[in-house]
């Protein structure tokens, strides 16, 4: 997912922790619409360019480990904002299949399509386009052809394929 639409989608997460060592200017600069701090962007801005850690450390006054820190936080709000954009768009995908384990992947469309037609839908995609996304958003689903567990395939009106694996304990 493109880290721009989540923070123009996504707003204002609670449970963001402060970082270390900007506790105290906390909230004077951060942005209210994104999940990263401005210091987490400057710091993915910078490794990003190639710098490594410690140059981003002595660039910024801090410890490297600072910089590790607050690097891997904001690769997790980037996580978090991409897992909630998924549910969000999940939960507005008018088109829903429960596709069951050993299913083999090449009969995946012919449900959904018959999933569309049900609700009046026309959906914008082929066979293979709809095999094509499922590989590639879900690949540890799939043994060779077959879907190793049960499955809740998504598809938005435009013909973009969600995927969720439904673990076994459920």
């Amino acid at each position: 997912m493109d880290a721009f639409i989540i923070s123009e989608i996504i707003v204002n997460y609670d449970e963001m922790t402060p970082d270390i060592e900007d506790e105290s200017r906390c909230g004077e600069d951060e942005s209210l619409d994104s999940f990263l701090t401005e210091r987490q962007i400057k710091v993915l801005q910078m490794r990003l360019s190639g710098l490594s850690q410690q140059e981003v450390a002595m660039r910024l006054g801090t410890t490297r480990s600072n910089i590790s820190i607050l690097e891997k936080r904001a690769h997790q709000n980037i996580d978090r904002a991409a897992r909630t954009l998924q549910q969000w768009m999940m939960l507005r995908a008018p088109i829903s299949f429960h596709a069951r384990a050993g299913t083999d992947v090449f009969e995946l469309p012919k449900g959904i399509f018959a999933e569309a037609d049900k609700k009046g839908i026309r959906l914008p995609i082929t066979s293979l386009d709809i095999v094509v996304q499922l590989r590639r958003r879900a690949p540890r689903l799939f043994k060779k052809r077959a879907l190793e567990r049960d499955a809740l395939i998504f598809v938005t009106e435009e013909g973009e394929v969600l995927v969720e694996g439904i673990s076994e304990e459920l």
